[in-house]
């Protein structure tokens, strides 16, 4: 018999003594680990774009496995979003609980994220957030918004040296497929907190968004083939990005 799970994924149940569903079987669970973590370096490496195919090969399994576990592409592109996304936003959280000063902060989510991967990760909508945009769920209350966006300000009206006002922005209308439960809103609320901290504390630029921050976690963290020379290049990127960051 074959069952839905909450992913869309489809999955074989057997049926057990008292009429309950079993659990995969040991095989098939050792073929849904191996895909999972294929998926997550082939669309590591070339993107999101990357066909299922190249998952198959690199999980060595036939791509009719592949399709079994996730029958559309969106489907797994879904589930490794949902759980780059998770571990981001966890990232986040025990940045902002065990670091009191606000750089600290910030600069330790953004080392663990980039050490981690994850940025190569990111759901495509997360990184589409332009700099007046906010992707919340609907009906989200006025204080959970992103705090601290980019006005936007017409080029040449701001002179040297003046400050540009800051405001919170109003989400713009999400499509009813990023709406999904990636996690995204969250992430960027965490991540929101993480950046007014710095902000406030006159250790952040001014004009630097949520946004932005996101955009340094998939920078620096570039694909390279030899692991050593891709730790090195990943650090040495994020320092100067993080200075980048830092007010004057």
């Amino acid at each position: 018999m074959q069952i839905q799970d909450s992913y869309g994924q489809l999955r074989t149940a057997h049926s057990a003594p008292n009429g309950r569903s079993a659990p995969l079987r040991v095989d098939a669970q050792r073929n849904l680990e191996h895909v999972l973590r294929a998926a997550r370096e082939v669309f590591g490496e070339l993107g999101y774009g990357a066909p299922m195919e190249d998952v198959a090969r690199r999980a060595r399994v036939g791509v009719g496995t592949v399709y079994r576990r996730f029958p559309s592409k969106d489907v797994l592109v879904r589930r490794i979003a949902e759980e780059e996304t998770a571990r981001l936003t966890e990232q986040a959280r025990t940045a902002l609980g065990q670091e009191d000063e606000p750089w600290s902060a910030l600069s330790r989510f953004l080392r663990t994220s980039v050490a981690s991967g994850a940025g190569r990760l990111l759901p495509p909508q997360v990184l589409r957030v332009g700099v007046d945009d906010v992707l919340l769920p609907a009906g989200a209350p006025e204080e959970a918004r992103v705090p601290q966006q980019r006005a936007s300000v017409p080029a040449g009206s701001v002179g040297y040296g003046e400050q540009v006002e800051q405001r919170v922005v109003a989400p713009r209308p999400v499509p009813a497929v990023e709406q999904e439960d990636t996690g995204a809103a969250e992430l960027l609320e965490v991540v929101g907190r993480l950046v007014e901290r710095a902000r406030e504390a006159g250790e952040l630029r001014t004009d630097v968004t949520v946004s932005d921050v996101l955009l340094v976690i998939a920078t620096a963290a570039p694909a390279l083939p030899d692991a050593a020379q891709q730790a090195a290049a990943s650090a040495r990127l994020l320092d100067i990005l993080l200075e980048g960051l830092r007010s004057r």
